[in-house]
Protein backbone atom coordinates (compact mmCIF):
# COMPACT_ATOMS: atom_id res chain seq x y z
CA UNK A 1 0.00 0.00 0.00
CA UNK A 2 2.73 2.15 0.81
CA UNK A 3 4.52 1.57 -2.19
CA UNK A 4 1.58 1.75 -4.45
CA UNK A 5 0.70 5.21 -2.68
CA UNK A 6 4.14 6.57 -3.32
CA UNK A 7 4.41 5.76 -6.70
CA UNK A 8 0.69 7.91 -7.54
CA UNK A 9 1.77 10.46 -5.39
CA UNK A 10 4.95 10.56 -7.69
CA UNK A 11 3.22 10.78 -10.75
CA UNK A 12 0.55 13.32 -9.25
CA UNK A 13 4.27 15.29 -8.61
CA UNK A 14 5.36 15.10 -12.11
CA UNK A 15 2.35 16.63 -13.15
CA UNK A 16 3.74 19.70 -11.46
CA UNK A 17 6.39 19.95 -14.06
CA UNK A 18 4.14 19.97 -17.13
CA UNK A 19 2.30 22.70 -15.02
CA UNK A 20 5.26 25.28 -14.06
CA UNK A 21 6.03 24.84 -17.84
CA UNK A 22 2.48 25.95 -19.12
CA UNK A 23 2.42 28.66 -16.66
CA UNK A 24 5.77 30.26 -17.51
CA UNK A 25 5.35 29.73 -21.39
CA UNK A 26 2.36 31.46 -21.36
CA UNK A 27 3.19 34.16 -19.11
CA UNK A 28 6.35 35.30 -20.88
CA UNK A 29 6.43 36.93 -24.56
CA UNK A 30 6.13 34.61 -27.28
CA UNK A 31 9.55 35.15 -28.45
CA UNK A 32 10.91 33.38 -24.95
CA UNK A 33 8.46 30.78 -25.04
CA UNK A 34 10.43 28.09 -26.68
CA UNK A 35 13.57 28.75 -24.81
CA UNK A 36 11.86 28.73 -21.61
CA UNK A 37 9.87 25.38 -22.28
CA UNK A 38 12.93 24.03 -23.28
CA UNK A 39 14.57 24.87 -19.78
CA UNK A 40 12.18 23.36 -18.06
CA UNK A 41 12.17 19.97 -20.18
CA UNK A 42 16.06 19.90 -19.52
CA UNK A 43 16.04 21.26 -15.40
CA UNK A 44 14.17 17.82 -15.16
CA UNK A 45 16.42 15.95 -17.35
CA UNK A 46 19.49 16.75 -15.54
CA UNK A 47 18.01 16.94 -12.26
CA UNK A 48 17.32 13.47 -12.87
CA UNK A 49 20.44 12.04 -14.46
CA UNK A 50 22.33 14.10 -10.89
CA UNK A 51 19.95 13.02 -8.28
CA UNK A 52 20.12 9.04 -9.59
CA UNK A 53 24.37 9.64 -9.47
CA UNK A 54 24.79 11.66 -6.86
CA UNK A 55 21.72 13.53 -5.35
CA UNK A 56 20.07 10.77 -3.46
CA UNK A 57 23.72 9.30 -1.98
CA UNK A 58 24.78 12.85 -0.75
CA UNK A 59 20.46 13.51 0.99
CA UNK A 60 19.67 9.75 2.24
CA UNK A 61 23.19 7.72 2.15
CA UNK A 62 25.18 6.94 5.05
CA UNK A 63 25.19 10.13 7.20
CA UNK A 64 28.99 11.84 7.91
CA UNK A 65 28.55 13.80 11.23
CA UNK A 66 24.81 14.60 9.79
CA UNK A 67 26.13 16.61 7.44
CA UNK A 68 26.06 14.87 3.84
CA UNK A 69 25.55 11.17 3.05
CA UNK A 70 28.32 8.59 1.58
CA UNK A 71 26.80 5.57 0.42
CA UNK A 72 23.74 5.00 -2.25
CA UNK A 73 26.08 6.32 -5.27
CA UNK A 74 24.05 5.47 -8.79
CA UNK A 75 20.92 4.08 -6.69
CA UNK A 76 20.32 0.95 -8.60
CA UNK A 77 20.23 -2.83 -7.46
CA UNK A 78 18.97 -4.77 -4.84
CA UNK A 79 16.60 -2.51 -3.49
CA UNK A 80 13.20 -3.04 -2.04
CA UNK A 81 10.13 -2.27 -4.20
CA UNK A 82 9.61 0.76 -1.01
CA UNK A 83 12.98 2.19 -1.94
CA UNK A 84 12.11 2.44 -5.41
CA UNK A 85 9.21 3.85 -5.39
CA UNK A 86 10.96 6.52 -2.12
CA UNK A 87 13.75 6.82 -5.11
CA UNK A 88 11.37 8.29 -7.32
CA UNK A 89 9.41 10.24 -5.49
CA UNK A 90 12.33 12.60 -4.31
CA UNK A 91 13.65 12.80 -7.48
CA UNK A 92 10.55 14.40 -8.39
CA UNK A 93 11.01 16.79 -5.46
CA UNK A 94 14.50 17.31 -6.79
CA UNK A 95 13.63 17.69 -10.21
CA UNK A 96 10.57 20.83 -8.53
CA UNK A 97 13.15 22.62 -6.85
CA UNK A 98 15.08 23.14 -10.10
CA UNK A 99 11.92 24.06 -11.78
CA UNK A 100 10.89 27.03 -9.18
CA UNK A 101 13.85 28.76 -10.80
CA UNK A 102 13.13 28.87 -14.19
CA UNK A 103 10.49 30.92 -13.29
CA UNK A 104 12.14 33.43 -11.50
CA UNK A 105 15.08 34.05 -14.07
CA UNK A 106 12.45 33.43 -17.31
CA UNK A 107 13.58 36.16 -20.12
CA UNK A 108 16.48 36.97 -17.42
CA UNK A 109 19.30 34.38 -18.65
CA UNK A 110 20.81 32.11 -21.25
CA UNK A 111 19.73 28.56 -21.55
CA UNK A 112 23.40 27.74 -20.86
CA UNK A 113 23.79 29.73 -17.73
CA UNK A 114 20.39 28.34 -16.55
CA UNK A 115 22.04 24.81 -16.82
CA UNK A 116 24.99 25.93 -14.98
CA UNK A 117 22.40 26.81 -12.08
CA UNK A 118 20.79 23.12 -12.46
CA UNK A 119 23.62 21.42 -11.98
CA UNK A 120 24.94 23.36 -8.92
CA UNK A 121 21.89 23.35 -7.38
CA UNK A 122 21.04 19.77 -8.22
CA UNK A 123 23.88 18.58 -7.12
CA UNK A 124 25.78 20.94 -4.12
CA UNK A 125 22.89 22.57 -2.51
CA UNK A 126 19.69 20.99 -2.67
CA UNK A 127 21.15 17.28 -1.73
CA UNK A 128 23.03 18.75 1.26
CA UNK A 129 20.44 20.85 2.46
CA UNK A 130 18.00 18.12 1.99
CA UNK A 131 20.16 15.07 4.32
CA UNK A 132 20.14 17.83 7.22
CA UNK A 133 16.41 17.54 7.60
CA UNK A 134 14.80 14.86 6.02
CA UNK A 135 18.01 12.59 6.41
CA UNK A 136 16.28 9.92 8.39
CA UNK A 137 13.22 9.65 6.27
CA UNK A 138 15.28 7.13 4.51
CA UNK A 139 16.61 5.19 7.74
CA UNK A 140 15.29 6.00 10.89
CA UNK A 141 19.08 5.78 12.24
CA UNK A 142 20.48 8.28 10.43
CA UNK A 143 19.25 11.87 10.97
CA UNK A 144 20.86 14.86 10.07
CA UNK A 145 22.26 17.37 12.28
CA UNK A 146 19.53 19.81 11.87
CA UNK A 147 16.86 16.81 12.50
CA UNK A 148 19.43 15.96 15.79
CA UNK A 149 18.14 19.74 17.06
CA UNK A 150 14.89 18.93 16.52
CA UNK A 151 13.79 20.57 13.34
CA UNK A 152 11.13 19.11 11.40
CA UNK A 153 9.66 19.98 7.88
CA UNK A 154 6.78 18.69 6.43
CA UNK A 155 6.30 18.45 2.61
CA UNK A 156 9.14 20.70 1.79
CA UNK A 157 8.29 24.28 3.00
CA UNK A 158 12.23 24.36 3.65
CA UNK A 159 14.13 21.78 1.93
CA UNK A 160 12.32 22.38 -2.24
CA UNK A 161 10.53 25.54 -1.54
CA UNK A 162 12.82 27.86 0.37
CA UNK A 163 16.18 26.53 -1.10
CA UNK A 164 14.18 27.17 -4.33
CA UNK A 165 13.82 30.84 -3.29
CA UNK A 166 17.06 31.32 -2.23
CA UNK A 167 18.82 30.22 -5.00
CA UNK A 168 15.82 32.19 -7.27
CA UNK A 169 16.41 35.35 -5.42
CA UNK A 170 20.12 35.45 -5.44
CA UNK A 171 19.56 34.49 -9.46
CA UNK A 172 17.58 37.59 -9.97
CA UNK A 173 19.68 39.71 -7.56
CA UNK A 174 22.33 39.07 -9.93
CA UNK A 175 20.68 39.20 -13.31
CA UNK A 176 18.30 42.24 -12.68
CA UNK A 177 14.81 42.70 -13.89
CA UNK A 178 13.48 41.66 -17.39
CA UNK A 179 14.78 43.82 -20.87
CA UNK A 180 12.21 46.12 -21.26
CA UNK A 181 10.42 46.23 -17.73
CA UNK A 182 11.17 49.28 -16.50
CA UNK A 183 11.36 51.42 -19.73
CA UNK A 184 10.60 55.10 -19.56
CA UNK A 185 7.38 53.85 -21.40
CA UNK A 186 5.93 52.26 -18.30
CA UNK A 187 4.90 49.50 -20.26
CA UNK A 188 4.93 46.21 -18.92
CA UNK A 189 5.78 43.12 -21.13
CA UNK A 190 2.27 41.14 -21.26
CA UNK A 191 2.24 37.48 -21.62
CA UNK A 192 1.64 35.12 -24.53
CA UNK A 193 -0.77 32.60 -23.60
CA UNK A 194 -3.23 33.21 -20.55
CA UNK A 195 -4.93 30.04 -20.84
CA UNK A 196 -2.01 28.11 -21.23
CA UNK A 197 -0.93 29.65 -17.45
CA UNK A 198 -4.25 28.85 -16.13
CA UNK A 199 -4.13 25.32 -17.38
CA UNK A 200 -0.34 25.36 -15.91
CA UNK A 201 -2.14 26.72 -12.56
CA UNK A 202 -4.34 23.50 -12.67
CA UNK A 203 -1.91 21.43 -13.46
CA UNK A 204 0.37 22.51 -10.43
CA UNK A 205 -2.98 22.63 -7.88
CA UNK A 206 -3.56 18.70 -9.47
CA UNK A 207 0.48 18.29 -8.20
CA UNK A 208 -0.01 19.17 -4.63
CA UNK A 209 -1.75 16.48 -3.90
CA UNK A 210 0.94 14.17 -4.61
CA UNK A 211 3.16 16.78 -3.13
CA UNK A 212 1.61 16.87 0.06
CA UNK A 213 0.15 13.76 0.27
CA UNK A 214 2.98 11.57 -0.95
CA UNK A 215 4.81 13.50 2.18
CA UNK A 216 2.89 11.77 4.84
Amino acid sequence: MDTGWLLFAAILVFCMQAGFLCLETGKVRSKNSINVAAKNLSDFIVSSILFWMFGFAIMFGQSSMGYFGTSEFLFGANHSPWQYSFFLFQLMFCGTTATLVSGAVAERMSYRGYLIITIVLCTLIYPFVGHWAWSSLYSPQNPGWLESLGFFDFAGSTVVHSVGGWVSLAAIIVLGARAGRFDDNHTFPAGSNLPLSVLGTLLIWLGWFGFNGGST
